[in-house]
């Protein structure tokens, strides 16, 4: 589970076995759950909310997803790293 920002008290993450599903993030507070809220990248450099069952307050989730869109080349080169130079393909 590679971390791969930090934003306040939530932590941006990666699962390591999910390098096959397009870019995307999960989003918690203090220690990595399967119900975290998911965001998918886009090509365009945005963020799409897969689901937020974290339950993140809305004026956050905005605030971490303009922190996320901020960084997204930063997050595409940890997902490259992380899963290979050719795992890079986009929700949309």
């Amino acid at each position: 589970m590679p971390n791969v920002l930090r934003i306040g008290s939530y932590y941006v993450y990666f699962w390591t076995d999910e390098g096959t599903e397009p870019i995307h993030v999960h989003i918690s507070t203090g220690k990595p759950t399967p119900n975290a809220t998911k965001l998918w990248l886009t090509k365009a450099g945005h963020c799409v909310v897969s689901h937020n069952n974290s339950q993140i307050p809305e004026h956050k989730l905005n605030k971490i997803i303009e922190v996320i869109e901020d960084q997204f080349f930063y997050i595409c080169l940890k997902w490259q790293e992380t899963f290979g130079n050719d795992s890079l393909n986009f929700y949309c």
